[in-house]
């Protein structure tokens, strides 16, 4: 038995760097955060927060302290990614995250018992999933790290606790422009049978 939406979903599902400033409901809000909730984690220690940012002068403080952090970063950066790529992120970035109306900034809360070296690999399930459900829900949404560079900085613009440790934003908002598929390898050329080197 196959469900030919799931997989729709799943393989048209990609990073969005520029959004329109129409709102984001509450109600699909939650729904993506329940999908995120639905995620595994381990020793099933749930250890995810999520604060959901709309207040303009936080998105802001939040998009000017990403944007130090990325002047100062992209260079390098920059010096890594194709030129199509590097210009679609570095405008992205500037634009204090394609301009999305919602932030939503997903931590770890290590009173749960997750392992600090564990906390990525509970979390980010969590943040597959959101992904996955904003697409589903129509939006678009990204993966983004580098602002949890400056964990305590991002920390205190959102008043959490020291326990619960940032790790990740997520913009998410109408696409300003149609999406089209991800550019992927195809699963074989990095799949091997039984050892590596042994082609699928």
């Amino acid at each position: 038995m196959t469900d030919r939406s799931f997989f729709d979903v799943v393989l048209r599902q990609r990073a969005c760097r520029d959004y329109t400033d129409e709102s984001v409901s509450d109600e699909d809000v939650e729904r993506m955060l329940d999908a995120a909730t639905h995620a595994p984690s381990g020793e099933n220690t749930q250890p995810w927060v999520f604060v959901v940012v709309r207040d303009s002068a936080v998105r802001h403080a939040i998009v000017e302290l990403t944007r130090r952090i990325w002047l100062a970063a992209r260079g390098e950066a920059m010096s890594r990614l194709g030129t199509r790529l590097a210009v679609e992120v570095d405008e992205g970035f500037q634009r204090g995250f394609g301009g999305a109306p919602v932030l939503i900034v997903v931590g770890a809360d290590t009173t749960t018992g997750v392992h600090r070296n564990a906390m990525a690999s509970s979390i980010f399930p969590a943040v597959q999933n959101l992904l996955l459900a904003a697409n589903a829900l129509g939006y678009g949404s990204a993966l983004t790290t580098l602002t949890a560079v400056a964990g305590d900085e991002l920390r205190a613009l959102i008043d959490l606790p020291e326990e619960v440790v940032p790790l990740a934003v997520v913009p998410v908002g109408r696409p300003a422009r149609p999406l089209g598929p991800p550019r992927r390898r195809p699963a074989v050329d990095t799949t091997y049978r039984d050892r590596y080197g042994q082609i699928w």
